[in-house]
């Protein structure tokens, strides 16, 4: 048997990416599907493409910036089930500027997102698995919370505050019932970049055509490398090659990274001055 058969799997950020991924791989392995996203003619193509229909899946359209709406899902979900046992916080956006031509809009449309859209799934379903014998807490950062790079300035902002707020949370939880893993993907296959909002003087297509040539990695790989790090209980995953690669260099030169990962053109993904 599996070790997700019957188990509960709320997913943020559904309907597309390594949401759908991990949604449709959960139910492959037997979960029953709690799956959310803002955009509910997605969330239907990714509940269209199950390939184990009888087990049950609720969708809800879900803006997560919105704390409201979020504690009223957890509401229905604890009504419905009395429990969950996996949450992954995956919804997420992009914002590619330079620190200064940032607007405030934008910054505060990306961090109520990908930073408060955490806090209100960890704060909403936080006692919903802790009724669960075995929960897993998954919060999606990126190695953009480990590095930084020029335009990039706002998304690392959240992602490193994710990547704090997930240790300071596992090491709160470390007695309970609840496994907490920080994810970090490198570049994957995803719309991200396509769908976030670019200042006025970089151009959208040609920053989307960089950020396709440096994901390698497919969302059903992360998907599926997310399942075994649950199962395996780890504490933090890094996502790709290019993830381990950029982490081990931020490691070794804290101060100098920056220049290294410009010659390995790491750089030029994110750099609209680059040629």
């Amino acid at each position: 048997m599996s070790y997700f058969e019957g188990k509960i799997a709320v997913i943020t950020g559904a309907g597309s990416g390594i949401g759908r991924a991990l949604a449709l791989h959960m139910n492959q392995a037997g979960c029953l599907l709690e799956i959310s996203d803002i955009n509910p003619d997605s969330l239907e193509q990714t509940r269209a493409g199950l390939a184990r229909p009888e087990l049950a899946c609720h969708t809800r359209q879900l803006d997560v910036s919105n704390r409201q709406a979020f504690e009223q899902w957890a509401a229905d979900i604890d009504s419905r089930h009395g429990r969950a046992d996996i949450l992954v916080n995956n919804a997420g956006v992009a914002v590619t500027a330079r620190a200064e031509d940032n607007s405030y809009e934008d910054l505060e449309w990306l961090m109520s997102i990908n930073f408060w859209g955490v806090i209100y799934g960890c704060k909403s379903f936080l006692p919903l698995l802790h009724k669960s014998p075995a929960a897993h807490l998954v919060n999606i950062s990126s190695v953009f919370g480990i590095i930084a790079v020029p335009t990039q300035s706002a998304y690392n902002a959240a992602k490193f505050a994710v990547r704090g707020y997930t240790e300071a949370l596992r090491q709160e939880l470390a007695d309970s019932t609840v496994h907490v893993c920080c994810v970090h993907p490198g570049g994957v296959k995803t719309n991200i970049a396509r769908s976030g909002r670019t200042a006025a003087d970089v151009q959208k297509d040609e920053m989307a055509l960089r950020f396709e040539e440096f994901a390698r990695t497919t969302p059903e790989s992360a998907a599926a490398q997310i399942a075994r790090a649950m199962e395996r209980r780890k504490p933090r995953l890094l996502i790709g090659n290019d993830a381990k690669l950029i982490t081990l260099v931020s490691r070794l030169f804290p101060v100098s990274y920056p220049r290294i990962l410009s010659w390995m053109s790491v750089g030029k993904l994110v750099d609209p001055d680059q040629p």
